[in-house]
């Protein structure tokens, strides 16, 4: 298949996946060299794109450069045969960039920006661990937005076999059949096709949808209930990991009553970004007009791992408030989103019957 094409467009084409293969970026040293040689930027990024700005197609040639770079780097001393076969076998780009429909006002009073969304796929189940593999190009996505200034848009990316994505396409996940039907390749070798998606019966649709909401809500409120005991009791460490689990679990929830996928992932800025990219309602969730506003949603962020383990993790009683106010109308926005995806689904199922 062609790169930079839409997966419900793409035909085969045996030279251009010849020619993919042969440009493989794990096969380049791009640590000696700060781009890739021109032809096989050919069969990264392609026509499709060319519906986002020439910054943005730049921004993205390095994002896929630093994905292959850090990649190479986490499995270069491969000892294990599958290890010394690691590969990445796609790189697609989906959502508000794929789509189109992308919003870029940092410096507006909202100061929104929608993320660059990739789905990494990866050639052993094992390569999709984040902390092994992965942890080191999260860190150099910051770094080349918030440092250097390399990139000037957030990205998000999650990991998966092909197995794993087409086995979820058989399920008729919605979140896969619409990386399929709009996804766009950046990178694809030979082989590394998407199956079509199978549609979700509409009853089988509505009874997974209630489970996963009454089920992660639920948790989400009892996480809610521990940090409200614990700010009361003065444990201020305590209160702020309870109220990440609350909000996590708010996410997961809304991730997978409307799409059935949630990435098994405790990043809470992850999270949002991808239920924002779906709701819109959810992004005034979190004020992000000023520093303070940004800085205390780090803190939250940050409470899963430090909160726990680091004795300089300090959060104020008034930090704690202000967080739990908007935890809490992460609440309500959530329940209101998973009801009328509920009733969505039961509408189709009386249509059906």
């Amino acid at each position: 298949m062609l790169a930079g094409r839409s997966f419900a467009d793409r035909r085969h084409d045996a030279p251009a996946q010849a020619a993919a293969a042969s440009c493989d970026p794990l096969n380049l040293d791009i640590n000696a060299s700060a781009s890739m040689p021109a032809d096989c930027y050919a069969t990264i990024v392609r026509s499709d794109l060319s519906h986002l700005p020439q910054g943005k197609q730049r921004e993205l040639e390095r994002v896929v450069e630093l994905l292959f770079a850090e990649f190479q780097d986490a499995t270069a001393l491969a000892q294990q045969e599958w290890k010394k076969q690691a590969r990445i076998v796609g790189l697609i780009l989906f959502w508000s960039y794929a789509k189109g429909g992308w919003v870029d006002e940092p410096h507006t009073a909202k100061g929104y920006q929608s993320d660059f969304d990739l789905l990494v796929l990866v050639s052993h189940e094992k390569l999709t661990d984040r902390a092994t593999y992965w942890v080191k190009a999260d860190e150099r996505m910051i770094q080349e937005q918030a440092i250097s200034g390399g990139l000037s848009t957030p990205v998000n990316f999650i990991v998966h076999t092909l197995a794993e994505v087409n086995d979820a396409l058989a399920q008729g996940r919605y979140f896969f059949a619409d990386i399929w039907r709009d996804g766009i390749a950046l990178y694809q070798t030979e082989g590394a096709d998407l199956i079509p998606p199978r549609p979700k019966a509409p009853g089988e649709a509505l009874a997974l949808a209630k489970e996963y909401a009454e089920d992660w809500l639920l948790s989400a409120r009892e996480f809610l209930e521990n940090y409200r005991f614990n700010l009361e009791k003065g444990r201020a460490n305590n209160a702020a990991f309870q109220l990440h689990q609350a909000a996590e679990r708010f996410y997961h929830g809304i991730l997978l009553t409307l799409t059935f996928y949630t990435p098994h992932s405790h990043r809470l800025s992850l999270l949002r970004s991808m239920a924002e990219q779906i709701d819109k309602r959810l992004v005034n969730v979190w004020p992000r007009e000023t520093r303070v506003d940004r800085a205390c949603f780090e803190k939250l962020k940050d409470a899963y791992i430090k909160a726990r383990y680091s004795k300089h993790y300090m959060v104020s009683a008034e930090e704690l408030g202000w967080l739990g106010e908007r935890v809490e109308v992460l609440e309500r926005v959530a329940a209101e989103i998973c009801a009328e995806r509920i009733e969505d689904l039961a509408a189709g199922v009386r249509t059906d019957s």
